[in-house]
């Protein structure tokens, strides 16, 4: 048997003297699944999961008419968010009653219906715990509301993409579990996850959803190595980010993030944005800029295994 090891990388077949759990030639590490950041920066979790047999989300159309129908209802309404919603444009409104009384939902009587039909949906599974959520049918199964900006990453997205389009939202919008949300985070997370440094991590130690990006924040973002700036450092990357976000919303009408981010579509200068924004998260890292992405992720699962041991 020859002792000989290969690597097809779709375009060339590569004679290497190591084959990893990753399958590229290098170091035998394997990044495990953490409920917490291996650093310091703010948790990541999930959106919000109704369990509502689609009774509580409207198109604005649907919205409109409800609220036609029963007035009282409109401040109810919040945007809701999901991953084709952020991705493509795509608007849809949640029936938001977690905060209602049940004397004002009684007042409602359209919006009673919808609670009733939530119960029954509920209790028709086949699952103990929805059943048992019927009791409350006017809360989510999970619910993640942050009362200050976050950052929504998608947990899936095209594999074409040479960055996942992330973004902030506001306290106003209600998203769903399709979106991974981080709390109290800032333009300088926004730059080191949008960074080809990380990008390049993610590309390895994610999960696949046929062959799209599934973005995790037990093994993705729990486990990538976070570095402390120099004051200029952070100041620049600040800057970048903020011009990543500008450029985006010069698009905003006339193109979605999953155009922009198209690489056969993506504008120059959004481009460009990413680019400096790169190069400025390498230098953070110590990183030359001649180094490939298989080097980039070596010198990252080196830094994450002197991490975990440190802990």
């Amino acid at each position: 048997m020859s002792d000989k090891k290969y690597i097809f990388d779709g375009k060339a077949t590569l004679e290497v003297d190591h084959i990893n759990a990753y399958l590229f030639d290098g170091p035998d590490i394997f990044v495990e699944s953490r409920s917490t950041p291996l650093c310091d920066v703010p948790p990541m979790g999930i959106g919000n999961k109704p369990i509502d047999g689609g009774n509580y989300l409207f198109t604005p159309e649907e919205m409109e008419n409800f609220i036609r129908s029963e007035p009282r209802s409109k401040k109810y309404f919040r945007r809701w968010i999901g991953g084709d919603e952020f991705l493509n444009g795509k608007v849809r409104y949640c029936l938001w009653l977690g905060e209602a009384t049940i004397e004002e939902i009684k007042s409602m009587p359209l919006v009673e219906e919808r609670v009733d039909a939530v119960r029954r949906f509920r209790l028709s599974s086949k699952s103990a715990p929805t059943r048992k959520l019927a009791e409350k049918p006017t809360r989510f199964h999970v619910e993640n509301m942050p009362s200050t900006n976050f950052i929504v990453v998608p947990e899936v997205s095209s594999e074409r993409r040479q960055y996942i389009p992330m973004g902030f939202m506001t306290p106003d919008v209600l998203c769903s579990n399709l979106l991974r949300l981080i709390p109290n985070a800032t333009l300088f997370h926004f730059a080191i996850l949008e960074s080809s440094v990380h990008m390049a991590w993610m590309r390895t130690v994610c999960g696949r959803l046929e062959s799209r990006y599934r973005y995790s924040a037990k093994i993705v973002y729990n486990n990538f190595p976070w570095l402390t700036p120099t004051m200029r450092q952070y100041f620049d990357l600040l800057s970048v980010a903020e011009r990543i976000l500008a450029v985006r919303d010069e698009y905003a009408d006339e193109m979605t993030l999953a155009e922009l981010y198209n690489p056969e579509s993506m504008p120059d200068d959004l481009r460009a944005a990413h680019a400096e924004n790169d190069r400025l998260v390498m230098s953070l890292y110590g990183f030359d800029e001649s180094m490939t992405e298989l080097d980039i992720v070596t010198q990252l699962l080196l830094m994450y295994e002197e991490l975990s041991n440190g802990r």
